[in-house]
């Protein structure tokens, strides 16, 4: 289904709430309670329940909410070698709600990355598109344009124990060049099936200007902006290959886990770089309170790329006014061609399986609120 990247005023970062009785579902599954096939008969339902919802909704791009996936992470799991399946499950299971004892919503939470690194156990290779399995579903599913959704390379790389990775990967970039030509394979399969619309979510660009991360990237005797550089170069080439055959999104963002954060820090640090040398048709911008900054390093989007602006938190239900989400978008027009933005959620309203501390209706109509916006603003 093509899709014109100008058209789209409003978007979303993939996932959503899901029902109570699928994430019962997916506890279940993990204690060996149910089998596969009754977990996959029960993300059908809910899919096609919650493709419904946001068509009637009058969304203009539609997820399948990521309801087959216990984090947003999982996009790169059923890959020999990097076993992050196994690893989420193992922790759901142990924490069904992915909280930590001494973690509360609205406050920064553990350092997502560094909770999770895994080595590599072999030389990465794909067994299985799961991305795809997603997408092709939702294509049956939705009449509205569908997004399929990916873990940036970056992301994955960091979570990678490569110290303990020997011989498979003696280096970050060896490791680092496999997951992209794993992910160059995912996204062209997902364009060849007729995708109209891919995203990479690298909330690790935030790292780069993040007090805690720099420190660490400087103990181990890194070059953040040398890091950040091959980052950038990573996602783009992950999409290179496929450049024109379908709108490519880049979302940033400062960790989402539960209504908690994981990084603080402007853009200003890094907006010239990544802005100017990423290659993405949209860039999905976290902006929903003021450890993102101000607007000012917008001026640095080049023609041509559409900026969405997250400017509707997920972590609580109070819900944003209109008049004042057009407030933000009049300032982010002093810097920014207004027809270069959109409006969006600052991220996805489920991250992990648990999701966010807001109700099913608080979410909805945090999008009518998105949607009136983006017609007083555009229409």
């Amino acid at each position: 289904m093509a899709l014109d990247v100008s058209s789209i005023r409003t978007d979303q970062v993939g996932s959503l709430l899901r029902p109570q009785a699928l994430i019962d579902a997916f506890l279940r599954f993990g204690q060996g309670k149910i089998d596969e096939e009754t977990l996959e008969a029960m993300q059908d339902q809910a899919i096609l329940d919650v493709v419904a919802r946001q068509e009637s909704a009058g969304l203009k791009v539609v997820t399948d909410g990521e309801f087959r996936r216990l984090n947003w992470q999982v996009s790169f799991s059923r890959v020999e070698g990097w076993d992050q399946w196994d690893n989420s499950w193992e922790r759901f299971v142990q924490n069904p709600s992915l909280v930590g004892e001494e973690e509360k919503p609205l406050t920064r939470g553990k350092d997502a990355v560094e909770s999770s690194k895994i080595p590599a156990t072999a030389k990465l290779s794909l067994l299985e598109n799961f991305p795809l399995k997603e997408y092709s579903f939702l294509a049956k599913t939705a009449r509205s344009p569908g997004k399929a959704m990916l873990i940036g390379p970056d992301r994955i790389t960091q979570m990678c124990n490569i110290l303990d990775s020997t011989p498979h990967y003696e280096t970050a970039e060896a490791f680092l060049a496999d997951v992209v030509a794993i992910e160059q394979k995912i996204i062209g399969d997902l364009v060849d099936s007729g995708c109209p619309y891919v995203q990479l979510d690298e909330p690790s660009y935030t790292g780069y200007v993040d007090r805690e991360t720099l420190e660490r990237i400087a103990a181990r005797g890194e070059d953040p902006r040398a890091n950040l550089t091959r980052a950038i170069d990573a996602s783009n080439a992950v999409i290179q290959p496929h450049a024109g055959k379908a709108i490519f999104g880049l979302h940033i963002c400062r960790g989402n886990r539960a209504s908690m954060w994981h990084r603080e820090g402007t853009y200003d640090g890094i907006a010239e770089l990544i802005f100017s040398r990423l290659k993405f048709d949209r860039l999905l911008l976290e902006y929903d309170t003021e450890r993102a900054g101000g607007f000012e390093p917008l001026r640095f989007v080049p023609k041509g790329v559409h900026v969405v602006l997250g400017l509707v938190t997920t972590k609580q239900g109070t819900l944003e006014t209109v008049d004042e989400l057009l407030q933000r978008i009049e300032d982010a027009s002093r810097y920014i061609d207004p027809y270069q933005l959109a409006i969006s959620p600052q991220c996805g309203f489920a991250s992990g399986i648990a999701g966010n501390m807001l109700s099913e209706d608080e979410q909805w109509r945090k999008f009518e609120v998105i949607n009136e916006t983006a017609r007083r603003a555009w229409d």
